[in-house]
């Protein structure tokens, strides 16, 4: 079906067919949307391998899916912290020793709003760090498995991406100057969308035209993410408003990656999400994206930067 199609009638996971024999890794499995992405593709028959910080919570979560689902389900965990290179590289390394092919890697993890100015084990800022660092080398470094397999690469992003500045701040990619929470975590989501369109037209100049890159975001979902990171003020604000109409749950927040990684000829120039006011709830589809989310010459330098920042150079 046509994206224009799709868009008339709202994408829903009954358009998944039967998933039996494809592998998906997912990031951020143990609460919110990537918790219920997971949980959906298992329900549809596939292999599912989870990328945690947290291998308890992971445990947990495995309990929780096997209780709906049944002990029959295909599913299992590997620790990674996407805070730290070094664990993004033995999580990747262990992937490509153990795992035959990928369907599609979903970056969906995410920290937000962090409220004073932190940084990763690599001095990086660390919502920059986690958000687009952390998934820019893990992309990279199962790249060649996920070619091998014709599979994608999904990146959630936000519509957070259009709420600051509307470049990158190369002078200070660490914000020293003047942090802002909010700024920050649009900065680190802009970043991410930037790489993935940015990441198909180098595809397509190299002629991989198997591999398949995506960017959606999930609209206003009720999850934690604001929860486990953002200030006080911001978390009571985001209670209040989690059960306005303003805000879907987090099973509808998963459609727009769920359809990334499974639906048949989407467009890959598109982006994804709800289609409704703001773009923070309703029907799943194609909508518009900013200019300078696409801006080449930007995206250029990102990429520049994030090799050098990860220390891995993309090889098509």
């Amino acid at each position: 079906m046509k994206t224009s199609e799709i868009n008339k009638i709202g994408w829903t996971p009954d358009r998944i067919r039967n998933l039996k024999g494809k592998t998906f890794l997912i990031t951020g499995t143990t609460s919110g949307t990537g918790f219920e992405a997971a949980k959906i593709l298992l329900s549809k028959g596939a292999r599912v391998i989870m990328l945690n910080r947290n291998p308890e919570k992971s445990k947990e979560v495995i309990a929780m899916y096997k209780a709906k689902l049944g002990n029959q389900i295909d599913v299992s965990a590997l620790q990674m912290d996407l805070a730290e290179l070094a664990s993004v590289r033995k999580a990747a390394q262990e992937i490509l020793k153990t795992v035959p092919q990928i369907d599609a890697l979903i970056c969906n993890a995410a920290i937000a709003q962090v409220p004073k100015q932190t940084f990763t084990v690599d001095g990086f800022e660390s919502q920059l760090g986690v958000n687009h660092y952390g998934n820019f080398l893990l992309q990279g470094l199962l790249y060649p498995l996920i070619e091998q397999s014709k599979g994608r690469i999904v990146t959630v992003g936000s519509m957070g991406y259009n709420l600051g500045i509307k470049t990158i701040q190369f002078d200070d990619m660490n914000w020293d100057k003047n942090y802002n929470p909010n700024e920050v975590y649009s900065q680190s989501k802009l970043a991410q969308i930037m790489c993935i369109y940015e990441l198909q037209d180098r595809l397509k100049a190299a002629g991989k035209t198997d591999v398949k890159a995506y960017a959606c975001h999930p609209g206003a979902s009720r999850t934690s993410l604001i929860r486990t990171s953002g200030s006080l003020i911001t978390r009571f604000i985001w209670q209040l408003m989690k059960w306005s109409p303003l805000v879907q749950s987090a099973e509808k927040g998963a459609y727009p990656q769920l359809m990334c990684a499974t639906e048949p000829n989407l467009d890959q120039n598109e982006f994804y999400g709800p289609m409704g006011r703001n773009h923070w709830t309703g029907p799943v589809g194609a909508h518009e994206l900013e200019p300078h989310a696409k801006d080449k010459v930007v995206a250029q330098k990102l990429w520049t930067v994030s090799e050098k920042a990860t220390g891995f150079k993309w090889n098509f």
